[in-house]
């Protein structure tokens, strides 16, 4: 029961208690708890035919609640009951292993499924045995747990008979891995355990999760949005291409749930005709939400402002770490928690990472990617090294979870399973003939090196730059770029990730801007261009790299085909090799299948032989061994439920955050937001939060060597402890960026959280 109370003599179990602001108390009874637990765990899990688990973990939860100390404990620590005391008892009194024994005492191998829910509610998915987890891992616990008599406390405190004995679950896992099937229950275990307990403490929350539109509603405001924009477009050979695209992609809207490749060449609309396909997809099979997939945030915030202008502020949720508070309201932080919104717009590091995790923050939300479609865009920038794990989990959840995959690219990697790579089968292309796109789509001519052996210098290459009025030239390191930029002329733009993320997204706006006008423009950049800037030059220069890299520096060349003859696409042999790694290879890979190339290097089918030569390159498509600690390649010896959660959660890290520092620099808006951060060390630490939150967009990464010599020599200094902003005013270039020394040559990708 739940009820007020001034006297607080009640004698029953609590899960929860709740102080109102005249003083009087609300009592959350454990027992009611746990079965409404287990009813919004069971819904939750029913999309996925596991109803009776998630059940069954949902009433065992928190059983270690009815014991003596936990019940002193949440009275003295409220302040409930001023004179409870524990004895001997130090802070937190363990709720969540006891639940753990009783599930295996009562169902052996199966229990063991659920001790790892129930134990990990709170802390997160345990290892079983791992020699590094000490008392942490789920062995140990238990084995301690039992010796200590938890479960003996409980059964003394008497919770009811029908909490206790229930029947063994009988549903069967879905298809695919069994570790995949775990973290779904765990999902669904701990936002039901969420939702009920924020149901009881904040009746607020719980109203503003509810109200989104129906699927068919989006869908009809998406279909309105793309009549106005045909009605608006201008003829060309390029928007007729791009309405085939549209049409196609609705047609095959109604194909069964699955596996789906999108092969259109840059420019040909791949956005808003994935979308397309997938509201379609979503409307026809009744799925629950779309998920667009992006790979740098730079891309993601215009393809969310997109969707909002079309859906609606409310409908769509943009989840990742440069969220902008003054965009964020409380409705938007809920759905975050747990994606419950009908249009979400993330990373490839909050997805992919989210799935492989094994904290309950990022946990929480992975069952409500069951039944939706999720569309990839640029596929091909998955990350290589985690390929394999990558791939597991998008079969696992296409075969056993309804879900529907779009792979939506211009360079279509080489996915498809052979001898000696776990790929993904039975992917259906959605485009009737992508051979006749890329024929009709061609807008340029590549011009690769008659020698690759042959290095040119900055020199030669800044001379021939200056013989064009406008010119992009894409290089592969932040050193380079700055290095052929001051060989230009003054006017020519700076793009690096040197720059923080406001600079950039400014001056890409002046580029855009200028280019419309007609205004000579030239731009030396780094690869950041290459993915969702929609620049349009008439030439383009690429340092040696990837074919799928220069693929996509194409795409900013002649993009709306609007010039009287083909793009140019030149592509250079730079006076170093990239730096040694994932882009080091790549260039090699890109340099063999262009070396045997006659005639044009950029159809699909080199792209196939380029993929293959790239990843049989590599060392390992699973260098952290995930594969292995989840058992995802061997069922049988999954079966003995033997997981490594927490280590494979560790190791799962799409970007190595190892040896970089952030540095808070002064642009724009920032230096008022520094000055309000370092005024917030008496505030709230919510409200630093959403300061630091909204800095992000003024942030650099440099290496740690670098961090220190900038700290030796007092031009940044640290506020908080990491926390570092910068302190002389020359640090910061209005056309460079952060100034560092000579030989900085590390570029990482744009960094995605």
């Amino acid at each position: 029961m739940e009820g007020v109370s001034e006297q607080k003599e009640t004698k029953i179990a609590l899960a929860h208690v709740r102080q109102y602001s005249n003083g009087k108390w609300t009592e959350h009874a454990l027992e009611e708890h746990l079965f409404e637990v287990a009813r919004r765990a069971g819904e939750l899990a029913r999309a996925f035919g596991s109803e009776d688990w998630a059940r069954l973990a949902g009433l065992w939860h928190d059983l270690g609640k009815y014991r003596e100390k936990f019940q002193q404990y949440i009275k003295s620590v409220s302040g409930y009951d001023a004179e409870a005391h524990i004895e001997g008892v130090p802070g937190r009194v363990d709720h969540s292993t006891a639940g753990a024994i009783h599930a295996i005492e009562k169902l052996g191998l199966q229990g063991r499924i659920l001790a790892y829910l129930i134990a990990g509610h709170h802390a997160g998915l345990p290892d079983w045995n791992n020699a590094e987890g000490g008392q942490s891992v789920l062995f140990q616990r238990i084995k301690n747990g039992t010796q200590s008599g938890y479960l003996q406390e409980v059964l003394e405190a008497g919770p009811p008979a029908e909490i206790r004995n229930q029947s063994r679950p009988e549903s069967l896992p879905p298809h695919g891995s069994l570790a995949l099937w775990l973290r779904m229950l765990f999902s669904c275990l701990v936002d039901a355990d969420f939702l009920d307990t924020e149901a009881f403490m904040d009746d607020k929350k719980r109203s503003l999760r509810s109200g989104y539109p129906s699927i068919e509603t989006l869908k009809s405001l998406f279909d309105q949005h793309m009549t106005d924009k045909a009605a608006n477009a201008k003829e060309s050979a390029v928007n007729r291409i791009r309405v085939e695209v549209l049409r196609q992609c609705r047609e095959k809207a109604e194909l069964p749930s699955g596996l789906f490749s999108l092969t259109v060449p840059t420019g040909g609309g791949k956005t808003l005709s994935s979308t397309a396909f997938a509201l379609n997809h979503a409307a026809h099979h009744g799925k629950d939400r779309v998920i667009y997939i992006i790979p740098y945030t730079s891309i993601l915030e215009q393809t969310a402002e997109i969707f909002r202008s079309i859906f609606g502020n409310d409908n769509v949720i943009e989840h990742h770490s440069n969220l902008d508070p003054d965009r964020e309201d409380s409705r938007s932080r809920l759905a975050t928690e747990n994606w419950d919104a009908p249009i979400i717009v993330t990373t490839n590091v909050q997805f992919f990472e989210s799935l492989f995790a094994a904290k309950t923050s990022r946990c929480r939300k992975l069952h409500n990617i069951v039944n939706s479609v999720v569309v990839l865009d640029e596929a091909q920038l998955l990350p290589p090294e985690f390929l394999a794990p990558i791939l597991h989990v998008i079969q696992d959840l296409a075969s056993g979870y309804k879900v529907s995959f779009v792979l939506s690219t211009a360079t279509q990697p080489a996915f498809s399973s052979r001898p000696k790579f776990t790929g993904l089968k039975n992917v259906c292309e959605l485009m009737d003939d992508p051979e006749r796109l890329y024929a009709d789509l061609k807008r340029v001519e590549a011009e690769l090196p008659n020698d690759f052996a042959s290095r040119r210098t900055w020199e030669s290459i800044a001379g021939e730059l200056q013989q064009y009025e406008s010119v992009l030239c894409i290089v592969n390191s932040r050193k380079d770029c700055r290095e052929l930029h001051g060989l230009m002329p003054k006017d020519t733009i700076h793009l690096s990730a040197l720059m923080c993320g406001q600079h950039r997204s400014k001056i890409i706006g002046e580029i855009k801007q200028q280019l419309k006008n007609g205004i000579p423009t030239r731009v030396v950049s780094t690869q950041l261009v290459e993915a969702g800037v929609d620049m349009d030059f008439p030439v383009v220069y690429r340092a040696l790299a990837g074919l799928d890299a220069v693929a996509q520096a194409a795409g900013r060349c002649n993009r709306e085909g609007t010039l009287p003859q083909l793009g140019k696409v030149v592509v250079f042999v730079p006076p170093k090799p990239a730096a040694p790694g994932l882009l080091r290879k790549a260039q090699q890979s890109g340099e063999e299948i262009m070396r045997l190339t006659t005639g044009d290097p950029l159809t699909r089918e080199r792209f196939e032989a380029y993929f293959r030569h790239y990843y049989a390159s590599l060392n390992s498509l699973d260098k952290a061994n995930i594969v292995g600690l989840l058992d995802l390649h061997n069922q049988a010896e999954a079966r003995k439920a033997e997981f490594n959660f927490r280590t494979a959660a560790s190791n799962f890290r799409l970007i190595d955050e190892e040896g970089q520092t952030a540095v808070i620099v002064r642009y724009g808006e920032s230096p008022e937001l520094i000055d309000a951060l370092e005024k917030s060390r008496n505030i709230e630490p919510y409200v630093r939060r959403g300061i630091l939150r909204r800095l992000q967009r003024y942030t650099v990464n440099i290496r740690e060597y670098e961090c220190r010599k900038l700290l030796e020599s007092r031009e940044i200094r640290e506020i908080f402890p990491g926390v570092y902003i910068q302190a002389s005013d020359l640090l910061y270039h209005s056309q460079l960026g952060l100034l560092m020394s000579k030989d900085t040559i590390f570029d990482p990708a744009q960094s995605v959280i």
